[in-house]
């Protein structure tokens, strides 16, 4: 609590907008849209358009792409921070709204662009190094920030087992500083990707075969 008071708290000069909902909503749909973007370049990895209309289908949907994040970032700033709180509130049936049309316009026009699509071989196993750095980046951070912030979340209830209900009265009572959580979490997530690490090399160990004995050397010996 001491920490959060010197911070600002929910009032901080430069981060406190940033934790309304408003500044969630637009963080969150903003988010499922970039997923939905992704799964569609997947859907359309190995496949090629026939149709004539291809290039216009692709510019219409970089336009709603376009067009739902600007509509999205401007209703969540605009009726977010300069009108009252109704307004705020509705601003985010719209976002949503918006989401779902990209999410919706991305399937019909996949789905009549690719009917007759030419498909392309595909190979498994073949990815760049820097892809599978890139994948296995992602699973460091998710764990780092996770335990993070799950200390944080439950840091906030200081001695309390309860809070404001039942008390942590014994004598060894102690909330652990932010820092000296992160040097612990930053220990156990490099502990525990290294236990992976480990895991994955041993189970390589069973696909590599030893080298047999030359028979040739041996009669001769």
């Amino acid at each position: 609590a001491s920490e959060i008071s010197l911070l600002g708290g929910s009032h901080h000069h430069i981060l406190g907008p940033l934790g309304i909902m408003p500044a969630k909503n637009i963080a969150v749909n903003l988010m499922l849209i970039a997923t939905f973007l992704s799964f569609q370049l997947y859907r359309r990895s190995d496949k090629v358009a026939t149709v004539r209309w291809a290039p216009l289908g692709n510019a219409l949907l970089i336009g709603v792409y376009v067009a739902a994040v600007v509509n999205i970032i401007f209703l969540g700033v605009y009726y977010g921070y300069f009108t009252n709180t109704v307004y705020k509130v509705g601003s985010s049936v719209a976002q949503v709204s918006t989401t779902l049309v990209v999410i919706v316009a991305g399937l019909v026009i996949d789905t009549l662009m690719f009917r007759n699509a030419k498909r392309l071989p595909s190979h498994w196993g073949r990815i760049p190094d820097r892809a599978q750095y890139a994948l296995f980046a992602l699973p460091i951070a998710f764990t780092w920030l996770m335990a993070l912030m799950g200390y944080v979340r439950s840091s906030v209830k200081t001695h309390w087992h309860v809070y404001t209900v039942m008390k942590d009265n014994s004598p060894d009572n102690f909330i652990p500083t932010i820092g000296y959580a992160g040097n612990m979490i930053t220990l156990v997530t490099v502990l525990f990707l290294l236990c992976v690490l480990f895991m994955f090399w041993v189970a390589n160990l069973s696909g590599s075969r030893q080298a047999k004995p030359d028979a040739t050397a041996g009669g001769e010996a």
